[in-house]
């Protein structure tokens, strides 16, 4: 099986994350065999076996990805990293159900991504994960609350609902006081704490964020990072691609990828010394 490139025809875009949960409703976690939360876990949230990627054919075939073995347990505090074409990118868009690999399982709350038809493929990125980009994606002319309430417009929560949950999310990240203003008019790292608020604000079962730091400076980065320390103390399950190795020190497992192979897999300084699962 050869699947399209991300980015090319064919793929979802980040821009329309959120508006895909707007397809069939599916009972998606009624499907879900296993208990998210709680001690005593031992069934990973995300597990993939022997994920091969491959973009085209024959002579011309590239392998993004050759053999990647990684479970991913509740709690866990997970960094990704690598150079430039070393495969994270692909590996981050078949986490977040961008993309379907090419051979292999990938397995989601107990559930085989690849059995999963579009209609609950929207479903899951809507509300299984919270996505945090680089470039924060947030809504132009739209308010800090309006963007955070988005995926629960799209998920069908009552507006009463959604505004007292949306300025709960922008509060734990320390902007309620900006509830009203748009992004132009919110500093960098500002634009970074909406984006993760509206990750957090439906309760996901993974928060997935690409290079969340690459458009920061240091102060800002920190700022962030202190937020991804607070939600990995709650017990949150987070996975961040990076590039760079201060941001990836600061989780609590670092995973390095290189020519579509996981290189090595080790605990951080910052991991507990119980809890972690490798």
């Amino acid at each position: 099986m050869t699947t399209t490139p991300p980015g090319s025809a064919g793929t979802t875009s980040t821009t329309d994350l959120v508006a895909s949960s707007a397809l069939q409703p599916v009972d998606f976690r009624a499907r879900s065999t296993l208990q998210l939360a709680g001690p005593g876990i031992s069934a990973p949230v995300l597990e993939l076996i022997d994920i091969q990627q491959v973009y085209g054919a024959g002579d011309t075939a590239v392998h993004a990805l050759r053999g990647i073995d990684l479970a991913v347990y509740a709690g866990d505090y997970l960094a990704i990293m690598g150079p430039s074409g070393s495969g994270k990118s692909t590996l981050m868009n078949l986490l977040g159900c961008l993309d379907i690999a090419s051979s292999g399982t990938y397995s989601l709350a107990g559930n085989d991504v690849a059995t999963l038809d579009e209609a609950e493929l929207a479903r899951v990125r809507n509300r299984e994960i919270g996505f945090i980009f680089q470039s924060f994606n947030l809504v132009p002319r739209m308010s800090a609350v309006a963007n955070v309430e988005l995926p629960l417009v799209y998920g069908g929560v009552k507006r009463a609902e959604r505004r007292r949950r949306a300025l709960e999310a922008l509060d734990r990240v320390g902007l309620a006081h900006r509830a009203g203003h748009e992004p132009q008019e919110l500093s960098g790292g500002q634009q970074q704490r909406v984006a993760i608020a509206r990750a957090l604000v439906g309760s996901p079962t993974l928060v997935l964020a690409d290079e969340p730091t690459g458009n920061l400076d240091s102060e800002s980065t920190d700022e962030i990072l202190a937020i991804f320390d607070q939600l990995a103390s709650e017990g949150r399950t987070i996975v961040i691609i990076t590039h760079e190795e201060h941001v990836a020190e600061r989780s609590h497992r670092m995973l390095s990828v290189n020519d579509g192979l996981i290189v090595s897999d080790r605990l951080t300084p910052h991991a507990p010394r119980q809890g972690v699962s490798v």
